[in-house]
């Protein structure tokens, strides 16, 4: 795993990206040498700049393919689901690059060395994703890793790694501290811990996986540190959790993990420049949304009864209350004896022009004003009714530790989990969340940004 914008993104992955980007820019590159020849294609590309109406090209097909999910593990590993996609992005970025040409004429690149080109990248792109479905599943081009331990933090890894398959890694076993320990749920034990050093060199183990919940007079130290000097990798089953999910696991977590581990602290400068981009993005947000907030105030108020905007109570930094804005999609007095009830799906308290507020997120656009205020940041947890707050609090351990920070507008959580409303999505949303404020920093919160256009665009997680 490579660690960019203080997340966490698998090395294959990464290069099969960077992969693809030099076959956009070589696929169209090889088209202006076929049509213009060697002489001509060489003033082109530089006295022309032919290489800057390339790069937009290969910008705008990449940005295409991680927004069509391209580089989801999901897709990834399902060849048809990928032909599908791969047609859809070139569809797209055609249409993109016709805009983009009407707008700025002198990036244009010719019809036929555009049409020919694309058929290259098209052919080579699908040529390459073939190969890597290939080479992802070849045990040979795997790393091999063993877990210490047998408890729940065991099952979720296994569970995570078989389905991730980019990871190049190849979860053989795990050793258990218990006499005749079957393993978690379908991983094998395939020996004792005593049996450790043994085990490793028969099944040639390159790395070592430690989730053991209780390790106090358990953990066999000198072995383990034997192994490291003969180059196997050693690492914390909790942060190799959080490395491959991107978030925290709730099965290990610890008071003492807490305070200890790095980050979990916002300083003073952070606190800035989150108030700072908040602002920024507020003010910019309601400048050229206002028009369009008036559109959709005068639609509410016609369709329904009751007020356009609908204020309620949230729980922010430090378990203050304070009043959310949002544009009203259900009925008035949809939530009865005050007592806040989740959306389900096809609700019959959600109005007409409600579904498509929510559907579309526009709902949330009076949230520039919480912003504003200082109620909120930009990004952050997402921030909830005070009575659904109390009772997670009291059913699921740490979650007050959400209201650290002050809530957001958008947050690591709604990019990966969607919409919340059983116990165990909440859990999860946890998870997220404290992935967040742990690593909380920049270049995550663009990447949050980053993402959320991309479920803005693509209508999705709404309810």
């Amino acid at each position: 795993m490579i660690r960019l914008f203080n997340a966490y993104f698998p090395a294959r992955t990464l290069l099969l990206g960077m992969s693809e980007a030099f076959l956009v820019t070589l696929g169209f590159t090889t088209s202006i040498v076929l049509w213009f020849g060697l002489m001509d294609a060489d003033l082109m590309l530089w006295y022309e700049r032919g290489f800057i109406k390339i790069f937009a090209i290969s910008a705008i097909f990449i940005v295409c393919m991680y927004y069509f999910d391209l580089y989801d593990t999901l897709v990834l590993g399902n060849r048809r689901e990928v032909l599908t996609r791969l047609i859809q992005v070139l569809g797209t970025s055609c249409l993109i690059l016709a805009g983009l040409y009407v707008a700025y004429p002198w990036l244009r690149i010719g019809y036929s060395v555009f049409l020919s080109g694309l058929v290259l990248v098209g052919i080579s792109i699908a040529l390459l994703r073939r190969l890597f479905l290939l080479l992802n599943h070849l045990p040979r081009f795997s790393e091999r890793m063993l877990v210490v331990g047998d408890g729940a933090l065991t099952q979720s890894l296994f569970t995570e790694v078989e389905k991730r398959k980019e990871l190049g890694v190849q979860l053989v076993g795990c050793v258990s501290d218990r006499d005749g320990g079957a393993g978690s749920g379908r991983l094998p034990a395939i020996g004792r811990i005593d049996q450790l050093e043994d085990v490793i060199e028969k099944e040639q183990v390159k790395r070592i996986v430690v989730a053991m919940s209780e390790r106090r007079g358990k953990l066999p130290i000198e072995s383990l540190l034997k192994l490291k000097m003969k180059g196997v990798v050693i690492q914390d089953g909790a942060e190799f959790f959080e490395t491959v999910t991107g978030k925290i696991s709730l099965d290990s977590l610890r008071l003492s993990w807490l305070l200890f581990s790095p980050g979990f602290r916002i300083s003073r400068v952070m606190s800035v420049y989150k108030r700072g981009l908040s602002i920024f993005l507020a003010l910019v947000g309601i400048i050229i949304t206002l028009p369009l907030m008036a559109l959709v105030a005068i639609c509410v108020r016609l369709d329904s009864d009751g007020p356009a905007i609908f204020r309620q109570e949230r729980i922010g930094k430090d378990g203050k209350i304070f009043t959310l804005y949002k544009f009203r999609s259900m009925r008035q007095g949809s939530d009865k004896g005050g007592k806040h009830i989740p959306a389900m799906e096809a609700d019959d308290r959600i109005t007409r022009v409600g579904g498509y507020l929510r559907r579309l997120r526009l709902d949330e656009l009076p949230q520039l004003f919480n912003i504003l205020r200082g109620d909120m940041y930009f990004v952050g947890p997402r921030p909830f009714v005070p009575d659904q707050e109390s009772d997670l609090a009291e059913k699921i351990p740490f979650y007050s530790q959400r209201w650290a920070v002050k809530p957001g507008a958008t947050g690591w959580a709604q990019i990966n989990r969607g919409y919340c409303a059983s116990l165990e999505d909440n859990q999860e949303k946890l998870a997220f969340d404290l992935f967040y404020i742990k690593n909380m920093s920049i270049g995550l919160d663009l990447l949050i940004l980053f993402q959320t256009v991309k479920i803005l665009l693509l209508g999705r997680g709404g309810r």
